[in-house]
């Protein structure tokens, strides 16, 4: 792309084209786009995108985005607190919200193990994940993570890491196809796969 005539608008440009899927045209189309909306509209843009990185926390039982201390899944009186699906990223719950076919609770690995980009169980939450079966009250663990080889090996190590415990450990039916991740499954695809899981094997 050429070099733009205003400095400020060439730095929005850059800036906005750092984010993920967003080249320098579309960048320029969204920048654009913004010059003329009035500017309050914009100002409200900036301030919730500031306040999203400033404000908000992790939930300190599930390590989902939270406002508060405690998620409000976590917090929910209605929701079985004695089922826990774990799950590689804060999208995954998304998505398995939207099905409307789990009314449990969840734990955010924050990823999967993966040698070759150098992530190893200690970079992901897996010990919470144990004191919380630990703790007791936990009577399934559901591993959600995708059906790829490192979710697999993921789910591989929790599996072992629980293995002392009382907990039925279980993994999505296989609706969810070989290779794909979470967050692109369809949520009827999803869903079922939520209602048929299986006990976890090796």
């Amino acid at each position: 792309m050429e070099r733009l005539t205003s400095a400020l608008l060439e730095d929005a440009v850059d800036q906005i084209s750092r984010m993920p899927g967003i080249g320098k045209k579309s960048a320029l189309r969204i920048v654009l786009h913004l010059l003329k909306q009035p500017k309050a509209d914009v100002e409200r843009l900036g301030n919730s995108i500031i306040n999203v990185r400033n404000k908000i926390a992790y939930c300190k039982v599930c390590h989902n985005i939270s406002d508060t201390e405690t998620c409000s899944i976590c917090a929910n009186p209605r929701r079985d607190n004695t089922t826990l699906c774990v799950v590689e990223n804060i999208q995954d719950v998304m998505s398995v919200e939207n099905t409307q076919q789990y009314n449990g609770l969840y734990h955010v690995l924050g990823g999967i193990i993966s040698p070759m980009d150098g992530i190893g169980p200690s970079d992901l939450t897996i010990d919470d994940l144990v004191e919380r079966v630990k703790a007791g009250g936990v009577n399934e663990v559901i591993l959600a993570l995708s059906a790829t080889i490192e979710g697999d090996t993921t789910s591989f190590y929790i599996y072992r890491k629980l293995a002392g415990y009382d907990v039925k450990v279980t993994s999505l039916a296989r609706g969810v196809a070989v290779g794909d991740s979470l967050q692109y499954a369809d949520e009827v695809t999803l869903g079922s796969s939520i209602i048929n899981r299986v006990p976890f094997k090796q």
